[in-house]
């Protein structure tokens, strides 16, 4: 199986992302959870942006910079929203990465793609944070730079549509995305 890390939302490291990566362990993935900002995740989004910014970017990618240090350099990078583009920006910085997978945001520039890196996005659709227009360029750029993506939109639910927690959850949507994640992990 496959070595994973998973990065939080803006909103820092909330049970939904304990409970996924549970999800993948108990599909036998060995999965790490770091914590971004080292406190308690908030409430809401605009505290999560609050402490984002209080915190800083630099920090924040610094310290996923940390917790990646020592995983084998075939370990997939996976996030939620803001993790799903601290997860794109390290691949830059980790060519060999097994794969690539985002869930609530796009990340990963395509100067960082190396041909056939297994990419994988859900979004809803449309998204608050991706607007469609973003997205298509985005996921004509990385597919032209030779990734192997996959892109699911989830019409009409809200953007962390995953978290059992928040309002925008979709019970439906969230049922619908974890197999086809377990599927694109179990691939490699």
């Amino acid at each position: 199986m496959r070595h994973v890390v998973l990065f939080h939302s803006v909103y820092g490291l909330r049970p939904a992302v304990r409970a996924a990566a549970d999800r993948l362990r108990a599909a036998g993935h060995q999965v790490s959870t770091p914590d971004l900002y080292g406190v308690p995740a908030t409430d809401t989004v605009e505290e999560g942006f609050a402490l984002l910014d209080k915190i800083g970017h630099e920090v924040v990618l610094d310290r996923a910079r940390a917790a990646v240090r020592d995983l084998p350099p075939e370990t997939v990078l996976a996030g939620f929203s803001m993790g799903a583009g601290v997860a794109g920006a390290l691949l830059a910085e980790r060519p060999d990465a097994a794969a690539l997978l985002l869930l609530h945001g796009t990340g990963g520039a395509p100067d960082a793609v190396r041909p056939g890196l297994p990419v994988q996005l859900h979004l809803a659709d449309p998204d608050p944070y991706d607007a469609p227009d973003e997205v298509d360029e985005w996921q004509q750029a990385l597919t032209d730079a030779g990734a192997d993506l996959t892109v699911f939109r989830y019409p009409g639910v809200g953007h962390l549509f995953t978290d059992p927690e928040l309002a925008e959850h979709s019970p439906d949507a969230s049922a619908a995305a974890w197999p086809r994640v377990l599927a694109f992990l179990a691939a490699g």
